[in-house]
């Protein structure tokens, strides 16, 4: 667009005898002037629509319309004194789904919720998700409950902010390959299967009827693109909104979910790949972890003169569970009071009381009874300290790796982005104690949040942006892991805490707190 907006106000010539060009054919005459060259495509929608309400509004109206390369498309019409007409971004992400609606001429936020995932229901994560697709007609579940849910939250969150629902013209939805797939009805089996092919990677903009989605009947969903089987366009969205593609210094970007996901690069190249160190940090490993909310314990210090431990939930309420963050600061903690070695293992001796064994698998009590909602104590146990041990190195090896294949190392980086709820709350200085992050100085890690949401969100507010994620994703290079024997050797010197060669994360001395 010439002048990059979403939303165009129009008036047309009055139609005469002398002057009988068609309504639509009018319209898209009066919006071209705005829009420059480039074709115009209107939907069926608003083709049955139009006459009526150009008569009805005086032949003016305030029309919002989608920009795809020199492609354009009108996604909604309103009336020309209509308020404002918003947007929603959308974080699509496995277990939380977060939704965000702007205002498309203020761009400011008029609402956020968010909602758990109802895909749970049947599988915990995207791999059984993709195997019960694969009995019978049931690759359509997760499509109709995703669909179900978010008409819900659209309707709920309209009615918050006294508008109709179908006055949302445009959606920009951002999710993990997967996701997207089950968000469009879309085989999911060849994802997990060798050569791991998705169906699509750039599904564009799609119709919100088609897809089922209750906004306005021409209104238009864009879905941000993936590069193949692990690379989805929650990743691309963070990118966008990092703003890493656009720096002159290499930097990395890591979003850890299901997986972890890195980019490397800066505004001439960027380098990416995916690897398993996700869920021992998402709550996926221990008995009572979980993700990040009330209640749950995000940050542990011990005190190295008596071996006490304190605390700290979310929000202050009584501990339900632990996190990711959590965990990565009680493996710090732990380490440096001594009661576990290097290898990860527990030390009985050094863990006094908190030691414990049950069927023989030993444990260490994070918090008591009375310092629980449920008067239950929390372990974590050998078994889930070994699996955060192997995903700390795989985290490590990912960066190391990554950055050695342009001939660089982790400490060669200006800014380190950590994406993601996991970015949030982690604290760089107990990862980096514990041989998960490189010895950077504090300041060059920065927290993005929720940049799969925010990359989204970016669409809305600067729709001159858009070119941005073609580019990012033309320039994006896959490193394949699963090849590369670099990566093993180097896993096997990172499955200690913090490395074979600690030196290389002497960070500070003391508690991190």
């Amino acid at each position: 667009m010439n002048d990059r907006r979403w939303i165009y106000p129009v008036a047309l010539p009055i139609p005469g005898l002398e002057n009988n060009t068609a309504d639509v054919d009018r319209l898209c005459a009066s919006l071209q002037r705005h829009l420059g060259r480039g074709q115009l495509a209107v939907p069926l929608a608003l083709i049955k629509r139009a006459p009526h309400l150009l008569r009805q509004w005086g032949y003016q109206a305030k029309c919002v319309v989608f920009r795809d390369r020199e492609t354009y498309r009108l996604t909604g019409m309103l009336a020309p004194d209509h308020p404002s007409p918003p947007g929603i971004a959308v974080d699509l992400g496995t277990s939380r789904v977060v939704v965000r609606m702007i205002d498309l001429e203020t761009l400011k936020t008029m609402a956020e919720t968010s909602f758990d995932n109802p895909q749970i229901t049947i599988g915990p994560d995207v791999l059984a998700r993709i195997h019960h697709g694969e009995k019978g007609d049931a690759v359509n579940d997760c499509h109709r409950l995703i669909i179900s849910a978010l008409n819900d939250c659209i309707r709920s969150l309209s009615h918050s902010c006294g508008i109709d629902h179908q006055d949302i013209c445009l959606a920009a939805i951002s999710g993990n390959t997967t996701m997207t797939h089950f968000l469009l009805g879309l085989e999911t089996r060849w994802i997990i299967r060798e050569p791991y092919i998705p169906a699509v990677n750039c599904p564009g903009l799609i119709d919100a009827a088609e897809l089922g989605l209750e906004i306005h009947p021409a209104g238009g969903v864009y879905i941000f693109p993936s590069i193949g089987s692990y690379f989805g366009g929650d990743l691309i969205a963070g990118i966008l909104y990092s703003g890493l593609h656009e720096a002159e210094d290499t930097a990395i970007l890591v979003d850890v979910g299901t997986n972890a996901e890195v980019v490397l690069g800066n505004r001439h190249w960027l380098m990416a790949c995916a690897g398993a160190a996700g869920p021992a940090l998402e709550g996926g490993v221990t008995k009572m972890g979980m993700m990040a909310s009330p209640g749950v314990i995000d940050r542990i210090v011990i005190d190295p003169q008596n071996g006490a431990f304190q605390i700290a939930t979310i929000e202050k309420q009584p501990a339900v569970g632990i996190c990711g963050s959590g965990l990565i600061d009680l493996a710090a903690q732990l380490f440096q009071a001594g009661m576990i070695d290097m290898r990860g293992k527990l030390v009985p001796s050094k863990c006094g009381d908190r030691y414990g064994s049950d069927g023989g698998v030993p444990h260490v009590v994070v918090a008591t009874a009375d310092q629980t909602r449920h008067a239950e104590k929390i372990v974590v146990t050998q078994i889930d300290i070994d699996s955060l041990i192997r995903s700390k190195a795989a985290m490590y090896t990912i960066l190391e790796t990554l950055t050695a294949t342009v001939e660089m190392t982790p400490m060669d980086l200006h800014r380190f982005f950590v994406g993601g709820t996991f970015g949030s709350f982690i604290r760089p200085e107990s990862a980096i104690s514990i041989g998960m992050l490189p010895n950077l100085p504090r300041d060059h890690y920065v927290s993005l949040g929720n940049s799969s949401l925010e990359g989204a969100s970016k669409i809305l507010r600067e729709p001159a942006c858009f070119d941005d994620i073609e580019s990012i994703r033309e320039r994006i290079t896959y490193l394949e892991l699963n090849v590369n024997q670099d990566f093993m050797n180097r896993f096997s010197a990172a499955k200690f805490i913090p490395h074979t060669n600690p030196a290389l994360f002497q960070y500070r001395t003391g508690n991190p707190a």
